[in-house]
């Protein structure tokens, strides 16, 4: 019997040994199996990413959108929709009508009689717009040699200095071209073409670069201008996105003030160019998203930030929308308050109420009071950093940073997004993709300046042609260039 019992012993003894290595063998199957399985999450998850919950542009959302559910998949009709007011040109001016002709009959198709009353009222109007055959003048400017019939010397006139620091393109034409190349995206090749086919003057691409350069010296001052008003500005939004020089990657940084916006290309996307344009004594709002290097100018400046919220939104978004089931408990609460907040100010321009201010602050301290909570997923901090790090981060930007995305509840001015910064932008990126970026620093300084004239005219809706025109004449006459600034920016 005892033979019998050791030898039952030993048999359990490695049988349990063959559960031990199987169980192993299992969790470890199971670990590389959850692991596997995040991964697959987390590329389901990126390939669900689209413009409403990331930061990609809406050009990359290349498939569409499947009808919701009980909405009408009709497409509407291409023109005017009913119920929109119609938009017609208005009418030249007499002053600015060139030539009049009337057009009236001869006899009466009934009786014969070329005895007629001319009425007030004419019974159709037509204003017809045409290109002159040749629409520019040319001047010929002839510096006269002379003798003096008295000591026989010979001597010179002198050319105008304006006709000398234009020479072959006069203001105007150059105030076009600028145009063209800055507001329109025009190619050297194509602003050649244009000139030589409708215009009949033929001019080479090397010169065309020539006359961007002066045109790019005549709009220093006013860039310049804004340049030094940057720091004191009391609400500012700043954005930057790529920018490309001969193949080397470098940034374009727009800083986008209530009645300005001014773009710099550098080399650096750090903090180190908000000092250099700010300095520590920017004392205003800076309006923002939450990448680091405002994080940090954050921690130098005198000033307060409002982050974007609608960066927030989007990150919202991603984790609410996971294909891992845990994100979304976390995501969606605070996603659902921050659309309460947004609803009740909504309702605020419609029906007012008086304790407006304290129901905002009610709703701000419920966002970062579920922000910063994770243990919804984990009481134990360090399991929620390792297993879900987007949650994680999330929080800790909330602990660090919260209070900074409301600072339009006090600064309603700067508002709650970046948006300002980033329509901006967009004129800008277009220009990079049409253009493939610059080729030097005469490149770059032309598109900084020719960029803020663009888009401060735009944002003051003023004429671009017409400021670029008196920019061009005042310098060539040795004249400070015109403010971009309105007349009632003070």
């Amino acid at each position: 019997m005892k033979w019998f019992s050791g030898r039952r012993q030993r048999e359990q003894e490695q049988e349990i040994a063959q559960l031990r290595e199987r169980n192993a063998q299992l969790q470890a199957r199971v670990a590389a199996l959850e692991a596997q399985n995040a991964r697959l999450l987390a590329q389901l998850a990126a390939a669900r990413k689209h413009s409403g919950n990331s930061s990609k542009p809406p050009s990359s959302d290349i498939t569409k959108p499947a009808p919701k559910a009980g909405g009408s998949s009709r497409r509407r009709k291409i023109g005017g929709q009913p119920g929109h007011a119609r938009h017609q040109r208005p009418s030249f001016a007499p002053e600015q009508i060139d030539e009049r002709k009337v057009y009236g009959p001869e006899e009466c198709r009934h009786c014969g009689s070329a005895d007629w009353e001319r009425l007030p009222e004419p019974a159709q109007v037509v204003q017809q717009v045409e290109l002159l055959l040749k629409p520019f003048r040319v001047t010929e400017h002839v510096v006269q040699a002379c003798r003096c019939r008295n000591c026989q010397r010979m001597q010179t006139g002198e050319l105008p200095a304006a006709i000398a620091a234009t020479g072959l393109i006069g203001p105007r034409m150059m105030g076009l071209l600028l145009f063209m190349k800055g507001a329109l995206r025009s190619s050297y090749s194509a602003m050649e073409e244009f000139l030589g086919h409708v215009l009949g003057f033929k001019v080479c691409r090397g010169y065309l670069a020539k006359v961007m350069a002066r045109g790019s010296q005549a709009l220093q001052s006013p860039v310049e201008e804004l340049r030094s008003l940057l720091p004191a500005q009391r609400l500012l939004n700043v954005d930057e996105t790529g920018h490309k020089e001969n193949g080397k990657g470098m940034w374009t940084w727009c800083f986008r003030a209530p009645h300005f916006v001014l773009f710099s290309i550098q080399v650096s996307r750090g903090s180190e160019v908000l000092m250099e344009f700010l300095g520590q004594e920017f004392n205003g709002v800076l309006g923002c998203d939450y990448f680091s290097a405002y994080r940090k100018f954050m921690g130098q400046m005198s000033g307060s930030v409002q982050f974007c919220f609608a960066h927030l939104i989007r990150d919202l978004k991603f984790l609410a929308e996971h294909p891992e089931p845990m994100r979304p408990l976390y995501a969606q609460p605070i996603l659902q308050a921050v659309r309460r907040m947004f609803h009740l100010i909504h309702e605020q321009v419609e029906h007012p109420v008086e304790d407006f201010q304290s129901r905002l602050e009610r709703h701000k301290k419920r966002i970062i009071a579920l922000a910063v909570n994770t243990t919804g997923l984990s009481p134990i901090a360090w399991y929620v950093e390792k297993h879900y790090p987007e949650v994680f981060n999330l929080a800790e930007r909330f602990r660090k940073h919260g209070e900074a995305y409301f600072t339009f509840i006090t600064t309603p001015e700067i508002g709650p997004t970046n948006n300002a910064a980033e329509q901006a932008l967009r004129f800008v990126v277009m220009d990079r993709r049409a253009t493939q970026g610059t080729r030097g620093h005469k490149g770059r300084t032309f598109c900084e300046r020719i960029w803020t004239v663009v888009g401060t005219c735009r944002m003051n809706q003023r004429s671009i042609f017409a400021y670029l025109c008196e920019a061009v004449t005042a310098w060539s006459n040795g004249l400070p260039a015109p403010s971009l600034l309105p007349a009632d920016s003070s």
